[in-house]
């Protein structure tokens, strides 16, 4: 299919939605369609999954239709399930979050400037693997910190 010059996959590309493999979608709809998108993800994983619950297509055959794993399509047939159509957007890969930096080991931080006063992220990165036997970065430690010094106060239940 040619690019139109509406500029689609640029947006699709923006949107974190343009699809990696639009060449596997072997779906009779997307063949020379000019509705049904290969490149556009969502609209793929959504006719993959409608075909699924509606027109009770196995996942296997799913799959192999729209050029994506088994897995793949199971996790879309769930999370649609679950999230209607948010679900099937592209999730971000990997951590969510500085998951070493605890809440232990931020009162670890506080507690020691309170002692010592103010110290480098290289020094508090290097007792706090002392201490906890987590290695950080020392930048991961500072985002930590001016995250949590943007945040509003909890109020007290």
């Amino acid at each position: 299919m040619q690019d139109p010059p509406s500029g689609k996959p640029d947006r699709l590309r923006q949107a974190g939605l343009l699809n990696p493999h639009p060449e596997r979608v072997r779906d009779p709809r997307f063949a020379d369609s000019d509705f049904f998108d290969p490149r556009d993800i969502l609209q793929v994983r959504y006719e993959m999954v409608r075909l699924v619950r509606l027109d009770k297509l196995t996942l296997a055959k799913a799959a192999e239709r729209f050029g994506v794993s088994l897995p793949t399509c199971f996790r879309a047939a769930k999370a649609f399930a679950q999230d209607g159509l948010q679900g099937l957007l592209p999730q971000r890969r990997g951590p969510r979050g500085p998951h070493k930096i605890t809440p232990e080991i931020l009162q670890f931080v506080d507690d020691y400037r309170a002692l010592h006063g103010r110290a480098s992220s290289a020094t508090l990165v290097a007792l706090i693997e002392q201490r906890f036997g987590v290695g950080l970065h020392p930048r991961g430690l500072e985002k930590a910190l001016a995250r949590r010094e943007k945040k509003p106060p909890q109020a007290a239940p």
